[in-house]
């Protein structure tokens, strides 16, 4: 795969700076909250179980390919998801050392960060339109 086709596979991509951050912050709460699951396996479970939210995938992975089937799954399911740059700066917003390719933010009802998660999830809608 080309890296012309690499970008047009990564849709919706989150290219603004701002959402970018905003996305990277909301995993670096949701990471202290334990409602995030690090990992295209992972993030794969819980969307399968219902408790997905939102997932952010990112588009720097190579090969692409491997996370190719979270957006399959998650339009099945109703979870919106986006691509952020970088599988790096995704790693060191969930806290470890190295990189990550998709993580997913998990629903918690009695949760101060619902209200955020939310948000951004409007924000992620409207970007795929």
């Amino acid at each position: 795969m080309s890296a012309a086709q690499n970008e047009s596979a990564a849709w919706p991509k989150a290219e603004d700076p701002a959402l970018v951050q905003e996305l990277l912050d909301c995993v670096q709460q949701a990471s202290h909250y334990r409602q995030l699951k690090k990992g295209a396996n992972e993030a794969t479970k819980s969307i399968n179980r219902g408790t997905s939210e939102l997932v952010i995938l990112a588009a720097d992975t190579q090969p692409l390919s491997i996370v190719l089937h979270i957006p399959l799954i998650g339009e099945e399911k109703n979870v919106p998801y986006v691509y952020v740059p970088s599988k790096v700066a995704l790693g060191r917003a969930c806290g470890v050392s190295r990189a990550v390719i998709a993580v997913s933010l998990t629903s918690n009802e009695a949760s101060d960060l619902n209200s955020k998660i939310r948000a951004l999830r409007d924000k992620v809608e409207r970007l795929a339109m």
